[in-house]
């Protein structure tokens, strides 16, 4: 996973501006920092993503067309016989 740059000194020095205290602005900072590194979706996982799921797609395309062809023989098997019968 890509990861995306999160400056925590800077978001710590405006935290204090407002009127945090240092170890609130360092834990929220650190907490802020965690969830953009591990929950974050970048554009490089999405695209990841959209390749396996076009291979996958892929797959059970070819599994649907080969289901299909074996349908259809079935079907013109059963109607040839059919037409012996009458």
């Amino acid at each position: 996973m890509a990861t995306i740059v999160f400056d925590t000194y800077l978001y710590i020095k405006k935290l204090r501006a407002v009127g945090f205290t240092e170890e609130q602005a360092a834990v929220q900072a650190e907490t802020i920092a965690g969830l953009i590194n591990e929950e974050l979706t970048t554009k490089r996982d999405l695209s990841e993503m959209e390749q396996r799921l076009d291979s996958r797609l892929k797959e059970l395309e070819y599994k649907l067309t080969i289901k299909l062809g074996a349908m259809m023989a079935a079907s013109i098997a059963i109607i040839a016989a059919s037409v012996k019968l009458f």
